[in-house]
């Protein structure tokens, strides 16, 4: 899947702290996958503002990712969670929709 600078760094922060040892190794991976790398850093110029990160306007650097199975799983039940206890935020629709969470419910 590709994901735009927002939806990595809200993945980043989905992503459970805890887990079995085998969840763990997924999540560490996965985490490794959509941090962003010196290049990335350089070109973004991201900064921290008011407890908030932020970049430069129009350094939008898309990132194809691979999302395994168990992977899916974890986000997929991480944003219903969210959804059922709406917490979502306007920020996670375009990761809703590409996980197809509540798309039965439409």
């Amino acid at each position: 899947m590709t994901f735009s600078v927002v939806e990595r760094l809200l993945l980043l922060s989905l992503l459970p702290a805890e887990g079995d040892l085998t969840t763990l190794r997924i999540i560490r991976k996965l985490r490794e996958d959509l941090s962003f790398s010196e290049e990335e850093h350089k070109a973004l110029n991201f900064r921290a503002e008011g407890g908030q990160t932020l970049w430069e306007a129009g350094g939008d650097i898309s990132k194809e990712i691979a999302i395994g199975p168990k992977a899916h799983v974890l986000i997929v039940d991480t944003l219903t969670k969210m959804d059922k206890e709406k917490k979502l935020r306007v920020d996670h629709l375009s990761l809703c929709e590409k996980f197809e969470v509540g798309s039965n419910d439409a």
